[in-house]
């Protein structure tokens, strides 16, 4: 039987840094008899060298468009914008299956090609989990960010963030925070952070900021949440960091009239779940997403509060959060020499049930 054919695509999303093949994922796929196309791109955050160092096939970016139809094309973020038929297999993030914008117009350039998606969203284990997640990066970036904004805060920065940029590694960020709290006028006090949903993926990740930093951290899950929300404690922290996607109807952990209590001490929300769109969003005081240019939503001008609800924070520190995806999904990847096995007889299934009746 041939050897598979896995080309790894360049991201045209602006600032996407990150990568859903390392050089290390690269080099473990072809000891295992793959075939590794890599696009040169100036945006991933590994220099191509390092795939070409590991013997990946080194090709312009973009090219993948005329890549050998036995090709599997794998990305991250969404195709560039086009029109053409999609004759290949693909995996990456499409954001379809949702009715998101666009969604008839992409499944419709599969059905006409014939080509497959496997969307990394919808690769699940029996247990309905995703086999990769960037989970943990979103809730340390989160708490980094409040962490900073917090700092800036304390120095009458207004706005406390702005214009953020990725950083190399964990370590210079880590670096830059610490500089940050040094700076602030009140070095002996640093801020308390309060974690909803600690034990999970992105939970641990933002209490292991908080740790690295040696800043105190209060961990709530299920048992400090069963009697239900408003949670007054949230006002008494200084950082508030929301790590729990809710898909039922129950109370909010916040509201407007808590945070305009007098005793308030808390000034910064991150929102990791970031679904102000969604019918159950536990922190309904803001309609909107931010972004890394414009990261804060300034809540109440007079007694300061600002929220980051940024969607993509992973991108924060792309090294690491494709490091660790990658290395989550290249258990999966192995296996695509037999795609009636694992995670990829499902995802097929559910985007031939998405086009069937397009």
């Amino acid at each position: 039987m041939s050897k598979v054919h896995l080309w790894l695509r360049a991201e045209t999303k602006p600032h996407e840094q990150r990568t859903a093949l390392s050089p290390q994922g690269a080099k473990v796929l072809i000891d295992a008899g793959f075939k590794v196309t890599v696009e040169c791109s100036s945006q991933n955050i590994f220099n191509d060298d390092l795939y070409h160092q590991v013997n990946a096939d080194l090709v312009a970016q973009g090219s993948w468009v005329n890549a050998p139809k036995d090709a599997i094309i794998l990305g991250l973020k969404e195709l560039p914008e086009d029109d053409f038929p999609l004759v290949h297999q693909h995996i990456y993030f499409a954001h379809v299956y949702k009715e998101q914008a666009g969604w008839q117009a992409l499944l419709s350039r599969f059905k006409q090609g014939g080509g497959e998606l496997f969307d990394l969203e919808y690769l699940v284990d029996a247990q309905q989990r995703r086999i990769a997640a960037f989970g943990y990066w979103a809730g340390f970036a989160g708490a980094a960010l409040s962490v900073l904004a917090w700092a800036n805060q304390q120095q009458n920065i207004t706005p406390p963030l702005a214009d953020i940029s990725s950083y190399q590694d964990k370590q210079q960020l880590l670096v830059a925070l610490e500089q940050a709290l040094e700076q602030t006028n009140n070095i002996v006090i640093k801020p308390k952070l309060l974690v909803i949903g600690a034990k999970g993926r992105s939970g641990k990740g933002a209490v292991d900021l908080a740790k690295a930093l040696s800043l105190e951290v209060l961990e709530w899950d299920l048992a400090e949440t069963k009697k239900g929300g408003p949670f007054e404690e949230i006002i008494h922290a200084d950082i508030f960091i929301n790590c729990v996607l809710i898909n039922k109807d129950l109370p909010p952990f916040i509201t407007k009239e808590l945070l305009s209590k007098d005793e308030r001490k808390l000034s910064v929300i991150v929102d990791v779940s970031c679904d102000p769109y969604g019918s159950y969003n536990p922190l309904p005081i803001y309609q909107q997403c931010t972004t890394f240019k414009v990261p804060c939503l300034r809540i109440d001008q007079t007694k300061v509060l600002d929220i980051i609800a940024i969607d993509h924070l992973p991108s924060l520190l792309p090294k690491e959060s494709s490091e660790d995806y990658g290395q989550q999904l290249l258990t999966h990847l192995l296996t695509l020499d037999d795609k009636s096995q694992g995670v990829w007889p499902t995802a097929l299934a559910l985007f031939n049930s998405k086009t069937k009746d397009l």
